[in-house]
């Protein structure tokens, strides 16, 4: 929520029109977000805002919601984004549905959440787009409608939207509203990947570690997983230590292989008992009390890389 709020500060200027003063005093104000400067950022944000310009109410909702130059408040973004959203600015529309669904700063209701959404997708706003296609699929506030999700999507995918193209992506692998279809779900990951996004690619790691919609290869599964691994994807995490155990795809190494599986277990819940931990386990005692040792150090190296790069 927070990213792709935060991401629309920063593009509005490229959607707004309006008088020129106005417009230049909403450039200073997202010039001075870009910046870090919030209170300056708050300033003109909201004497626009003060006078009815959508974009400028929606940054201010943005900033309350994110606790930016002031309190966070949730209820306060709601209004702000309720302002805009009533004028029909799509961002504000997208953003007062994310809070209807999560229930922050007005009451949950999943239903006035996916209206909101439909407001906006329809102006074809691609955040929205996905907001919608996912209350379909889970029947969240409409009708469970999987191939209705499927089409949202797809608008939004095309449109070149990373999240949607992932999502699409996953209604091919899982036959969701479409018929299964590995190698179009293939097409769609490696598309968001492209893009970085996480999730899509771990997806093209197992494609290419189990052959899903394209030859079997592990080299290039390793090196997805490595990439969704780096971004803090527990999953990948744990298949790059199975390859590390096994030499398929990279050379065998336990050392490497304790390492990922240290890093997955720290992040996953209940970490004793699950794959990672369990994996952990039986790879300790292949290693000697130096190999031990050089894992445990890369381990915090690598947690340390991925936080980095946005993993955490």
């Amino acid at each position: 929520m927070a990213s792709i709020l935060g991401r629309t500060v920063l593009t509005l200027t490229l959607v707004l029109a309006g008088p020129a003063l106005a417009l230049g005093d909403f450039e200073d104000g997202v010039s001075a977000y870009e910046q870090g400067d919030y209170d300056a950022a708050l300033r003109e944000f909201r004497a626009l805002a003060q006078d009815g310009h959508a974009a400028a109410q929606t940054n201010l909702g943005v900033m309350h919601r994110k606790g930016l130059g002031v309190p966070r408040d949730d209820a306060a973004a709601a209004r702000w984004f309720r302002r805009a959203a009533e004028q029909g600015f799509a961002n504000a529309q997208w953003a007062l549905g994310v809070l209807y669904g999560e229930g922050s700063g007005v009451a949950q209701d999943a239903a006035e959440a996916a209206g909101w959404f439909q407001k906006a997708a329809e102006q074809d706003f691609a955040p929205a787009q996905v907001s919608l296609g996912l209350a379909l699929a889970e029947g969240a506030g409409v009708p469970q409608d999987p191939a209705r999700a499927v089409r949202w999507f797809r608008r939004a995918a095309e449109q070149g939207y990373a999240p949607a193209q992932y999502q699409l992506g996953v209604a091919y692998a899982r036959s969701r509203g479409v018929a299964r279809d590995d190698v179009e779900a293939f097409e769609w990951f490696r598309q968001a990947a492209r893009q970085g996004h996480a999730h899509a690619r771990y997806r093209l790691g197992v494609a290419y570690d189990q052959g899903r919609g394209v030859t079997r290869d592990g080299a290039l599964a390793a090196e997805w997983y490595r990439k969704a691994a780096d971004q803090g994807v527990v999953a990948a995490q744990v298949n790059l230590g199975v390859l590390y155990t096994t030499g398929q795809g990279v050379a065998r190494d336990l050392v490497r292989a304790y390492a990922w599986f240290k890093v997955a277990a720290a992040a996953s819940s209940g970490a004793g008992d699950g794959e990672a931990g369990r994996n952990l386990r039986l790879v300790a005692k292949r290693l000697s009390p130096d190999e031990r040792e050089r894992a445990e150090r890369l381990a915090a190296e690598l947690r340390e890389t991925f936080v980095q790069l946005g993993g955490e």
